[in-house]
């Protein structure tokens, strides 16, 4: 802005920093300041101006100089600045605001599923293991909730096993425990009583000593190391076992057929399955009579290989009624094949079952009422790629 010397004011062309055109009253105070600088206060805010005196080229002109003036008023910008300022604050906390609410639905999404895990674990007591936590998508919390419900199948398998090996142990040893308490306390001081009731009492004990020796067997049947696989000769392993099962009974044991080649088994548990597969032949079979034992390979080297044990007897046969009864626990044949062997537990076949189980086999039994039975077990010849029960 430009003051001539007798007070009119040149507006320049382009935009000023301040309007002076528009408050002469103030150009007229800065013009009669004799300093060069200074700030004006204004109810605009502080008015920082600048003045430079302009004087003609001519020296000794008695013209009197005008004077150029610039002014600035921060007051105004600084309101400007405050006023963008806080835009941009209020912005950053709503955009703030939005990010947060939605990194807490999509975390809670995310985490949705671990808290289904803690729930069912604060809600999961030995009395109550039939808790699941419902499983979707591919990620790697669905693989938790997996793993988590593969860990309470296996804790429900070994609390069920737990519970069934207790109630099993007392439901079958109430009767001999009772038997002999009972001939104990009637003992008198006969000394001919006295070696019956004695012989009777040991025989009780020998008889709860195999009960509990079975339910041991059978409760170690869920375990990982219940059958440890090696490579066996299935010749050499048929031989063996027609040789021990020949002591069992005065019967004539043949051997029907062996099998050539060699299998991935415990050689052990399929000694146990086919000993007791020779005991109850030689339990409905009378002397002299046939029992055959025989073994074979199945399948080519291309294909999964089975290997089959088995054994044969010309007694009285099982019943259609109880061919899958016979395997469960405690439980024994109801036709008249099997009166004739009441003494046992009921848990032989039971055992055998589950030695095939672990095996990843399966139980034969070809039977026809007067005929006979084959009871025999098939199992895998080769060692499993992958295995939920460890090595077997």
């Amino acid at each position: 802005m430009g003051v001539l010397p007798d007070d009119r004011i040149l507006r320049q062309v382009r935009a000023e920093p301040y309007p002076f055109a528009d408050e002469p009253q103030r150009i007229r105070q800065i013009v009669a300041d004799p300093a060069d600088s200074g700030v004006l206060q204004t109810e605009d805010g502080d008015l920082h101006w600048r003045k430079v005196l302009v004087r003609p080229p001519e020296s000794g002109s008695p013209v009197e100089p005008g004077a150029f003036i610039v002014g600035y008023a921060i007051d105004r910008d600084r309101a400007e600045v405050t006023d963008t300022t806080a835009t941009l604050v209020l912005v950053r906390l709503i955009g703030l605001l939005l990010a947060g609410a939605g990194a807490y639905l999509v975390s809670g999404r995310i985490l949705s599923p671990v808290r289904l895990v803690r729930q069912a674990a604060a809600e999961i007591s030995e009395r109550d293991l039939t808790r699941r936590i419902p499983v979707q998508g591919r990620d790697d919390i669905s693989a938790l909730a997996e793993q988590f419900n593969a860990m309470l199948d296996r804790l429900s398998e070994a609390f069920s096993a737990q519970r069934k090996f207790v109630d099993d142990a007392s439901h079958e040893l109430r009767t001999p425990i009772t038997i002999v308490r009972g001939h104990l306390e009637l003992m008198g001081d006969d000394p001919a009583e006295r070696v019956a009731v004695i012989r009777l009492v040991t025989e009780e004990l020998d008889r709860m000593s195999r009960i509990v020796d079975d339910l041991l067997v059978l409760a170690k049947a869920r375990r990982p190391d219940f059958v440890q696989l090696e490579e066996v000769s299935v010749a050499e392993l048929t031989s063996d076992v027609h040789a021990k099962v020949r002591a069992l009974g005065d019967r004539r044991w043949m051997l029907e057929g062996i099998g050539e080649g060699s299998a991935s088994l415990d050689p052990q548990r399929v000694t146990q399955a086919m000993v007791q597969f020779a005991q109850n032949a030689v339990a409905h079979t009378a002397a002299g009579d046939e029992i055959r034992v025989g073994s074979a390979l199945h399948g080519a080297s291309s294909s999964p290989r089975k290997v089959s044990f088995w054994i044969s007897d010309t007694g009285s046969g099982v019943l259609p009624e109880d061919a899958d009864a016979i395997f469960e626990r405690f439980s024994r044949g109801t036709g008249s094949g099997s009166r004739r062997h009441r003494s046992g537990a009921g848990l032989g076949l039971a055992i055998v079952s589950a030695i095939a189980d672990a095996h990843h086999g399966v139980v034969r039994l070809v039977s026809e009422p007067g005929q006979g039975a084959t009871f025999g077990i098939e199992l895998p010849a080769d060692p499993p790629v992958t295995s939920e029960r460890g090595r077997a």
